[in-house]
């Protein structure tokens, strides 16, 4: 086993894991100057800043900065060291135990992509979930999220609410986009719970896609890069005619 049963406890509890340093360096090596040759020659498909209008985001592409990448999408099928990480035993493995499942697939239709921000016209991620607009039954997919480089408040690091993928909600504690709610009485505890998953390169969070999750905008002067994708195991399957159903999943253990 990867995780002993203490992380596995913890996991179900909180909803999160780090492992320091789990890319190696020449793995690291290589994701990077794939991530760099992607955004410098040939970055789509991908998503705008701009695309999306979160706080500090330019809103139109015909605004200063607004040609900033948000993220490459298809980050499997663009092959090389990208899929070469999604698919290696040290990531999928740790994935089938989280996941209590030895059937483990690779979602293409959600993340499945090179996250970057940049400094001046990255935005704020407010608090969500990521399964707000995803459609699977039963909604358990995890999460890997490969930090290429130091990922702290400063360049708009993760922050994570611990063991909320277990709340059951009431419609009126998130808004119309299905973001937390800031002003909301029954939302005041568990953000002051809130802690920040500080990550080294190398370093990767596995998250429970129903964990609340924000994430400031970059006020550094370098690019923040990270490699995400998500997994689900042989129980769960995209719901037909959704989004979540648009890819093929691509199998990665038997």
């Amino acid at each position: 086993m990867h995780f002993s049963s203490e992380q596995l406890d913890t996991f179900r509890q909180s909803g999160y894991l780090v492992v320091p340093g789990l890319a190696t360096a020449d793995q690291l090596g290589a994701i990077r100057a794939q991530a760099e040759q992607a955004l410098g020659l040939e970055p789509r498909p991908l998503e705008l800043e701009s695309d999306v209008g979160y706080p500090g985001a330019p809103q139109d592409q015909q605004d200063e900065g607004g040609n900033t990448p948000r993220r490459l999408l298809q980050a499997f099928a663009r092959g090389g060291a990208f899929q070469a990480w999604a698919r290696s035993p040290a990531v999928v493995g740790r994935v089938a135990e989280l996941l209590e499942s030895p059937r483990v697939m690779l979602c293409q239709s959600h993340h499945n992509c090179l996250m970057t921000k940049f400094p001046r016209y990255s935005s704020d991620t407010l608090w969500h979930r990521d399964t707000r607009y995803w459609s699977f039954e039963p909604p358990f997919l995890v999460n890997a999220w490969l930090a290429l480089g130091r990922e702290v408040p400063e360049n708009g690091g993760m922050t994570i609410i611990p063991g909320s993928h277990r709340w059951d909600l009431q419609p009126d504690q998130v808004d119309q986009a299905q973001f937390l709610r800031m002003d909301h009485p029954a939302n005041a505890a568990a953000l002051e719970a809130a802690v920040q998953a500080d990550l080294d390169p190398g370093d990767v969070l596995f998250f429970n896609a129903r964990v609340f999750h924000a994430a400031s905008r970059n006020s550094s002067d370098r690019v923040k890069l990270s490699l995400v994708f998500s997994y689900y195991g042989g129980g769960t399957r995209p719901l037909p005619g959704t989004k979540s159903a648009s890819q093929p999943p691509v199998q990665l253990t038997p």
